[in-house]
């Protein structure tokens, strides 16, 4: 199936002008600042969007960047930033606002949502400057150059990120991205993609990550396990010691990857990680795949890689390489649609398409690349990206209405359940209870999606559906998931739990009319 292009940004005429003093100009529609939608995890949990249908502004600072995101009329309001230029400390101030939380000398996107920075005309370097995502969600970052991102030293800034997430971020898109440092942890750098404390439904996407240490992680520890879902595909490793990533817990989907000179380790799964690794291309390295300076095993699905001038470490008691014959030690679900070029072809398809200023260029799944056409008459998305099959289509109807519930254990909420937050969630006091989806008037119904906490998942066992204003039993059965129901319409709808492993925890009590 080829990968399916759709417009996901579009350039809108802007409706007002910022200071031309900050660095802030209004922007007039422009394709280099289109492209095909995300893909990978990015599209679950509701996709991956950024600023689309918002705003269009040009920014040529740091402290232009600032003011965009500060001149919404709300922290969720969404904003396209075309950046054009190098941006670095001397021009990146902390700019105050009802819509900002940000900070001088990094680019700090914190407790806000739906946000494109984009790079455009002769390109953006974020120069010795690091990009801070924190408690945010569906944002892209795209077509930009980072490098050079000290944590010690001077100029420091993000730890020495080059990007960083952490604290509840959710659906972050990076794609065509230039990641690059100038050594390891001695001569000041830290990763170059890192993720922590909650972050979950990111794709890295035609991105080179050079010259560093490290890679990136997926966990600051090994305690440390409620991150994940995280795509992989299409970048090139280049000159890199380890973690490509180190993954601590969670699920990677790690394909059609080009990874060349990984000098002590490669893809590190550790602490129960699961990593489905297909079709990528591994030359001139050391110990690319397997559970490395732990004992905390993790695991991985492998097929269709290509392993050319690698070796192996001997097993040990804190190194567990996968190969030199990689065998699948588990099996990891996909819920996204995706095609695999074939791992011969990866080298020359990451060298035309893979970095910043390369013409936002993808694989067409078929070893050939392509251009993302944007259709500047249309902001929507006509073919939208495949999406979990398990997830019913349609509004989630929760949203909005109101809940209710028995056995409300403490420090849970029955509002938990229909925020949108996977990371909040309703508990009964003990194994069973019940909790419900409410409206003002009558509603109809015909299926429902129960998604457990980060940590908890198969804990719920058997349990029933039931219409709240008769107390009908509309289905029963065990195991959390997309449930379907007779149509029916009504003003309360419960989820029963009667039996579970433990106390289990609903994240989102979802429903759906069709």
């Amino acid at each position: 199936m080829k990968r399916r292009v759709a417009l996901r940004l579009y350039a809108a005429l802007s409706t007002a002008a910022l200071a031309a003093a900050t660095g802030v100009v209004v922007s007039m529609p422009s394709a280099s600042a289109a492209t095909g939608g995300a893909t990978g995890y990015a599209t679950q949990n509701g996709g991956t969007t950024g600023g689309a249908g918002g705003q269009t502004v040009r920014a040529t600072t740091g402290t232009a960047i600032h003011q965009a995101l500060c001149s919404r009329a709300s922290s969720s309001t969404p904003i396209i930033i075309e950046v054009e230029g190098t941006i670095n400390h001397g021009n990146t101030a902390k700019v105050s606002g009802d819509s900002c939380n940000t900070a001088a000398g990094v680019i700090e996107l914190k407790q806000i949502s739906n946000v494109t920075i984009v790079g455009v005309g002769s390109g953006a370097v974020f120069d010795q400057l690091g990009i801070h995502i924190r408690q945010s969600s569906n944002i892209i970052i795209q077509n930009v150059t980072v490098k050079n991102v000290k944590k010690s030293g001077s100029p420091t800034s993000n730890g020495g990120d080059a990007i960083g997430m952490e604290s509840d971020v959710r659906n972050v898109w990076v794609d065509h991205a230039s990641l690059e440092a100038s050594g390891g942890e001695s001569e000041g750098f830290d990763g170059l993609f890192d993720m922590k404390d909650n972050t979950q439904y990111v794709t890295l996407s035609y991105s080179t990550l050079r010259n560093s240490g490290r890679g990136g992680l997926i966990g600051s520890s090994e305690t440390e396990l409620s991150n994940g879902f995280v795509t992989f595909h299409h970048n090139l490793y280049e000159n890199l010691d380890s973690r490509t990533p180190l993954l601590r817990g969670g699920i990677a989907h790690i394909y059609n990857n080009y990874y060349v000179k990984l000098n002590e380790s490669g893809i590190n799964s550790r602490a129960g990680a699961r990593a489905k690794v297909d079709n990528n291309y591994f030359k001139d390295s050391k110990d690319v795949l397997g559970t490395f300076y732990t004992d905390a095993a993790g695991y991985w699905q492998v097929s269709g890689n290509t392993f050319d001038n690698v070796t192996w470490s001997a097993p040990g008691s804190e190194n567990n390489p996968a190969g030199p014959d990689p065998k699948s030690n588990t099996t990891v679900s996909i819920p996204y649609a995706y095609s695999l070029d074939a791992a011969s072809c990866v080298p020359g398809i990451v060298a035309q398409t893979a970095g910043a200023n390369k013409g936002l260029k993808v694989s067409d799944g078929n070893c050939s690349t392509q251009t993302p056409t944007p259709d500047p008459t249309d902001p929507t998305d006509p073919t939208p990206d495949p999406t979990d099959p398990t997830t019913p289509a349609g509004t989630n109807l929760s949203i909005g209405a109101g809940s209710d519930g028995t056995s409300k254990a403490d420090g849970t909420s029955y509002g938990n359940v229909r925020d949108g937050n996977l990371s909040t969630y309703w508990s009964p006091a003990g194994a069973t209870g019940s909790i419900s989806v409410k409206w003002a008037s009558a509603t109809a119904v015909s299926s429902v999606n129960i998604r457990e906490a980060s940590g908890s998942a198969g804990s719920i066992g058997s349990w029933k559906v039931v219409n709240g204003d008769t107390g009908a039993v509309l289905t029963s059965g065990s195991g959390a998931g997309a449930i379907t129901i007779p149509k029916t319409s009504l003003r309360k709808i419960t989820f029963e739990i009667t039996g579970s492993t433990g106390t289990p925890k609903i994240a989102e009590f979802e429903t759906y009319a069709g």
